[in-house]
C-alpha cells in the first residue's frame, strides 16, 4: 500500500451552528451529499465562474474541513470571512499539517480508521487521505503519476487559480460541482456552460514515447498553441487543452507536440465528456 506525506498543504476548519449552511451557499460541492468518511473536491469561485480557491472538503466532529494549498489558505480564510456577516461560524487555519495520502487500500473505511476516501478517484483505486500521524516519504512522484492516470488536476501545476472554470479542470467529472443543489458563487455562469455544453477546455491525459518536458510547456498542432502541459511523470502528463482544436488535429492527422515531442491526448478514464464533432475549420 503506497503511502506518502504531501507538502504545501493547509487545513481550514469551519465550525459553528451555521457552518454547513454557510458553506453550502458558497462552494461548488454539494454538502448534502457529503458522507462521513468521504472527501469531495470543491471550489470557491468568483462571480464570473472562475476558480479562486480549490480544496477537498470533509466532515469533522464539529463541522467541516477544507484541505487546500498552503499558499491559498490565508486568502481563502479572508474571503470566507467577508461572506460570514452574521453567520454563527468560526474559521481556524492550520498551516502545514501532516497530510498523508495512501492508495491500493481496502475500499471500505472501518469505523476505527481515520483515513477518508478521496471520491475524485474510482473506488477500486482505494485512494484515502489521513490527517496527523508521523511524517513519511515526501517524494510525490508516485502520487503525481496516479493523479495523471485518472485525470485528477490540481493547482498550480495543472492550471492557474483565477483563470479556469470548473469544467476546464473536470470538476464536473470528479464530483466537485453540483448542478442540483441551488445557488453558489458563480453558479449562474457555470450552470449555463454546463447545460449549453460550451466547455472548450478540458484536462486530458498526454502520453509520449519518451520523457515529456516540464509543466507549462506549450502543446501545439500546425505550430498553433492548443494547450499546455501540467503535472508530468515520465512519459505521461496532464494537459489543459482546447478539445475542439485537439479533435481537429486528430481528424486531420496533424501531429500534436509538447515542445518538440509527439504526444497523444486522451480523455481520462471514467470521465464522461467527449470530444466535439469536427469543426468547419478542420
Amino acid at each position: 500500500m503506497p503511502r506518502q506525506s504531501l507538502s504545501g498543504r493547509a487545513v481550514l476548519e469551519v465550525n459553528g451552528e451555521d457552518a454547513e449552511d454557510f458553506l453550502q451557499n458558497l462552494i461548488t460541492a454539494d454538502l448534502d451529499a457529503l458522507e462521513q468518511g468521504d472527501l469531495k473536491a470543491g471550489a470557491l469561485l468568483n462571480p464570473q465562474g472562475k476558480i479562486l480557491f480549490e480544496f477537498l472538503v470533509s466532515r469533522t466532529e464539529g463541522g467541516l474541513r477544507l484541505d487546500t494549498l498552503l499558499t491559498s489558505a490565508d486568502d481563502l480564510s479572508k474571503r470566507l470571512t467577508l461572506y460570514k456577516l452574521r453567520a454563527r461560524v468560526q474559521i481556524a487555519v492550520h498551516l502545514e499539517p501532516v497530510v498523508q495520502v495512501l492508495w491500493e487500500s481496502e475500499s471500505d473505511v472501518s469505523e476505527t480508521d481515520s483515513a477518508l476516501r478521496d471520491r475524485r478517484f474510482p473506488d477500486v483505486v482505494g485512494v484515502k487521505r489521513q490527517y496527523g500521524g508521523p511524517d513519511v516519504d515526501q517524494d510525490e512522484a508516485a502520487w503525481t503519476a496516479l493523479r495523471i492516470k485518472h485525470g485528477v488536476a490540481e493547482a498550480p501545476l495543472d492550471y492557474s487559480l483565477g483563470d479556469a472554470f470548473p469544467h476546464d479542470v473536470n470538476l464536473d467529472q470528479t464530483g466537485g460541482v453540483s448542478f442540483r443543489k441551488g445557488c453558489f458563487v458563480g453558479q449562474e455562469v457555470v450552470s449555463r456552460m454546463h447545460h449549453r455544453g460550451t466547455a472548450r477546455r478540458r484536462i486530458l491525459v498526454a502520453t509520449g514515447k519518451s520523457g515529456l518536458p516540464e509543466p507549462g510547456t506549450a502543446i501545439t498542432a500546425n505550430e498553433r498553441e492548443i494547450g499546455r502541459l501540467g503535472s508530468v511523470a515520465g512519459s505521461s502528463a496532464l494537459a489543459l487543452a482546447r478539445i475542439d482544436r485537439v479533435k481537429d488535429a486528430m481528424d486531420s492527422g496533424v501531429p500534436i507536440l509538447a515542445g518538440d515531442i509527439p504526444i497523444h491526448l486522451a480523455i481520462p478514464p471514467e470521465h464522461r465528456f467527449t470530444f466535439p464533432e469536427a469543426t468547419q475549420e478542420a
